[in-house]
């Protein structure tokens, strides 16, 4: 996938010269003859920028602009945020070929043992815009968002190869890993419980605590029946093309093994109006089950997924509060993950979660 060149660590170092070699690893001599490197993007884990390239003679199917992203430009955050650079890498270098998830055609990807540098350059996905996360989606979105979930699902389903990948963020834990992470998310809901005070309701307070106290049971119901997952499946990280009639999957730093359905109710219970979400998930979770029959997957039927469905919820809770409570608060941050935590928390009540979870 990617050419014996060093990786850039800045944008400076997106040469003419570098990006020649990097795409000339796809087994075709290239010549650019200039670029144009252009920031995008807020960059809170890492640094993402347009590239625009001028190339010298017929450059063939290449595009004109990719997007590249590089490590966070602060080496503090970047020391944090390693094991994302990896996952990412991994999901492009051993798992995007396997899955018909639909992402963006990589050119060229990288990463040094240490993880400190890597360098992805990605198909430009403009004029696909990213979803708004606070405004939430529509129902055409959301259809197009699950029936592409079922893609990276559905291949990799129940299948040991994935148990062992190497460069995943989230592996499938044991009994001594669950509870690690029960810890660690109480933790964190007392963070995010104190950074966002009263603006949070006191129901909403009060779900979201006891749902932080259930992730160690909660992460060993059904630990049988698991898939990639890609962790954060919400509409900052899917582009919708400006008729809504395609999406594509981006930010892979958070991929993971575990139950399914943890993405795909996270996704609706984040990125719908609660009130939107009650009225469709049904459908929702019909075109999804639908589309993993597609794939191959068998001895699956609806209510089992819709069970599945209903426990996943307590994704949304549990990835919001990890985000959160280590992160540095920003407006539009602080909005966004309140909006979250007020879906999820309904969501954790309407589908009664609680119920399926053994203490």
């Amino acid at each position: 996938m990617s050419a014996v060149v060093s990786i850039p660590r800045y944008p400076a170092d997106v040469t003419a010269e570098w990006l020649s070699t990097a795409l000339s690893g796809r087994g075709a001599s290239v010549e650019v003859s200039g670029v144009d490197v252009v920031a995008i993007g807020t960059g809170q884990t890492g640094a993402t920028y347009r590239v625009t390239a001028s190339y010298a003679g017929d450059p063939g199917e290449l595009p004109q602009t990719f997007v590249i992203k590089l490590p966070a430009q602060d080496d503090a955050v970047r020391d944090r945020v390693v094991i994302g650079y990896r996952s990412e890498c991994s999901f492009y270098a051993t798992v995007a070929d396997r899955v018909q998830v639909p992402t963006p055609d990589c050119f060229y990807c990288e990463i040094s043992d240490d993880a400190m540098d890597y360098a992805l350059l990605l198909a430009d996905q403009a004029p696909a815009a990213q979803g708004d996360q606070i405004a939430g989606c529509g129902e055409q979105e959301a259809r197009l968002a699950v029936v592409a979930l079922a893609g990276l699902h559905g291949p990799t389903w129940c299948d040991p190869f994935w148990l062992d990948v190497p460069g995943i963020a989230f592996s499938r834990p044991d009994e001594a890993g669950a509870a690690g992470m029960g810890e660690v998310a109480k933790m964190s809901a007392d963070i995010t419980l104190e950074k966002l005070g009263d603006r949070m309701t006191a129901e909403d307070r009060e779900t979201f605590s006891t749902a932080m106290g259930l992730i160690t049971p909660w992460l060993m119901t059904e630990w049988h029946r698991f898939a990639l997952l890609h962790g954060d499946y919400r509409l900052d990280n899917l582009l919708f093309d400006p008729g809504h009639s395609w999406v594509s999957v981006v930010d892979w730093q958070t991929l993971g093994v575990g139950l399914p359905a943890r993405d795909l109710a996270y996704f609706t219970a984040t990125s719908l109006d609660s009130r939107l979400r009650g009225e469709i998930e049904s459908d929702l979770v019909d075109e999804y089950h639908r589309a993993l029959l597609g794939y191959g997957v068998t001895g699956y039927d609806r209510e089992t997924c819709w069970r599945d469905y209903r426990l996943g919820v307590i994704q949304a809770l549990l990835i919001s509060a990890l985000g959160f409570a280590f992160a540095t608060s920003t407006e539009r941050g602080d909005d966004m993950v309140l909006t979250m935590l007020a879906r999820g928390c309904q969501a954790f009540r309407d589908l009664k979660t609680v119920e399926l979870i053994s203490r």
